[in-house]
């Protein structure tokens, strides 16, 4: 089981991955803006962190690269799941640090494989 720290401003998509991701027997922490989350992932050192990436304040793209460039949180691996489904914003996404991008709604096989990808389950 892993702690995963979800990021994501609404209300719908937090319960539906939640619910996803504890039927699959990981542990959900969440926050609603990218601050919060940056604050919280500091604090609860989660296994990995899924990005949404149009939040309220900081975007996903900017918390991405904070994450990933602060020596404290840069090992923990960043997954976006955006709605945003163009190939450059895949691509800035991962330039700003994360480890893959997945368009929403995930499948949750597709989901829960690369988690476990990135988790070296």
């Amino acid at each position: 089981m892993a702690k995963i720290l979800l990021i994501e401003d609404s209300p719908t998509d937090t319960a539906v991955l939640t619910q996803l991701l504890e039927r699959n027997g990981h542990q959900v922490l969440s926050a609603v803006s990218a601050e919060d989350g940056i604050a919280m992932c500091k604090r609860e050192m989660p296994d990995l962190v899924l990005m949404d990436i149009v939040l309220p304040g900081m975007n996903g793209f900017q918390a991405t690269r904070a994450l990933s460039r602060d020596a404290a949180t840069s090992a923990i691996p960043v997954l976006i799941v955006s709605t945003k489904g163009m190939e450059t914003d895949r691509a800035w996404g991962l330039r700003q640090g994360a480890k893959d991008y997945i368009v929403k709604p995930p499948r949750e096989d597709q989901l829960i494989a690369r988690i476990n990808e990135l988790l070296g389950a």
